[in-house]
């Protein structure tokens, strides 16, 4: 299982070097993050689950504002016990066969990332989760400070889109949308 995720860390690391090479090809410069937090909430009739996971890779052009973030689906930690990690591990998310979640495009307006504030932007892209694609826009909020670019978000996922079923049995321990948020300090590479 490490080998695994040995192998599947080097790929994503892989992929994102090549995503880097092919947005930032006339950049010097660009925002990188190694420790994304991620957050879920399921909250259904009998049940809330919770698990987080600081450990979303991601980059961030400033020279045409197009973005990719990564996530291991097994780096998620909490829930309400280790059997439920592991079902979600292995039942509905096949993290065998998916092992990451993205979110890859382009952020809608016009923000020069070098100029300190506070923006409030939509970001357009594919939302890669189990597999399955779909194209999505996220409003999140930036903060520009003179070393750093903060990020935040906090949006829904219904599983129908990502094909994650839930057996009739648990149907009313597990939210048919989750929330997500998202918050990463990206630095200056």
């Amino acid at each position: 299982m490490l080998i695994a995720n040995f192998i599947h860390l080097r790929v994503f690391v892989l992929t994102l070097f090549l995503v880097s090479s092919s947005i930032s090809a006339f950049s010097q410069k660009r925002l990188s993050t190694e420790t994304g937090a991620v957050s879920f909430v399921s909250n259904a009739e009998l049940e809330l689950i919770k698990a987080s996971s600081n450990k979303a890779v991601g980059l961030l052009d400033p020279a045409t504002n197009k973005f990719a973030f990564s996530i291991l689906m097994e780096s998620f930690q909490g829930f309400n016990g280790s059997l439920q990690r592991s079902h979600f591990n292995e039942n509905y998310m096949e993290s065998s066969k998916f092992p990451k979640a993205s979110f890859a495009g382009k952020i809608i307006e016009q923000v020069d990332l070098t100029v300190e504030g506070v923006y409030n932007v939509r970001a357009k892209g594919d939302l890669t989760i189990h597999g399955e694609v779909q194209p999505r826009t996220i409003k999140a909020k930036i903060t520009i400070k003179k070393d750093d670019v903060s990020v935040e978000s906090e949006f829904t996922v219904p599983l129908t889109d990502h094909n994650i079923r839930i057996p009739k049995i648990v149907n009313q321990k597990i939210a048919t949308e989750i929330l997500v948020n998202f918050k990463a300090v990206l630095i200056w590479k």
